[in-house]
């Protein structure tokens, strides 16, 4: 796949086929992830590919404490507002979604039923969960995101989908203690991976995305 062509056409995937993803396609997908730019090449990353029994147990210890309603406590704080722009195009995002799924805006039990797929990992037979050292500042934070959106491509370009989650990083301690993470780790984010269920609604959704005339200024 021509590299535009997968920066155009790659999109979140929120339901997948249960098909297993072989162990080595998975390291072809980190292999080429690793080549990522860090700041003075620290590659700050971490990785922790969960899949098979491990992974339908963590499924669940996570589902449980979502669905009783435990406070989450990630390790970087989720945003508490956003700019008036910003705030309008999540808004937007959500809208669309639940308008595709048929789901009124008023319907908590099924926004909360679709808030939780997220700790089934939608179906993913495989999760990454992401890490890095808690002594690392925000140029360490940008690197994980530069090595996220190369997991996210070279997984699309062999053909699979992924869904970066910040959902999941609501229970860290929960994830270090099941896997046996050092407390020193900071979880900065969980990428659902596999093949996508092309059949499914939720996957025709494309979130819309704001012309660069809307946010570049050009000097000359």
């Amino acid at each position: 796949m021509e590299l535009l062509e997968a920066i155009q056409t790659r999109h979140s995937v929120r339901a997948f086929k249960s098909t297993p993803v072989p162990d080595d396609v998975i390291h072809q997908i980190l292999k080429a992830a690793s080549n990522s730019p860090s700041y003075m090449n620290t590659q700050p990353w971490e990785v922790a590919v969960v899949t098979g029994a491990k992974r339908e147990e963590l499924s669940r210890q996570l589902y449980e404490l979502a669905s009783s309603g435990v406070e989450p406590h990630p390790d970087i704080p989720l945003p508490r507002g956003w700019p008036p722009g910003l705030a309008q195009r999540a808004k937007s995002h959500n809208m669309k979604r639940l308008q595709l799924l048929g789901i009124r805006p008023d319907d908590e039990p099924k926004k909360r039923e679709l808030l939780l797929a997220n700790f089934k990992f939608y179906g993913a037979p495989c999760v990454l969960f992401l890490f890095m050292d808690k002594t690392l500042g925000p140029w360490s934070i940008l690197d994980m995101g530069i090595f996220t959106q190369s997991i996210l491509l070279a997984a699309h370009a062999v053909g699979l989908g992924a869904c970066p989650q910040a959902t999941l990083t609501w229970y860290p301690d929960t994830v270090r203690k099941f896997l046996g993470i050092p407390e020193s780790k900071l979880l900065v984010l969980g990428i659902s991976i596999g093949y996508p269920d092309r059949e499914a609604k939720i996957n025709t959704y494309r979130s819309e995305k704001v012309n660069p005339s809307n946010f570049v200024r050009w000097y000359a």
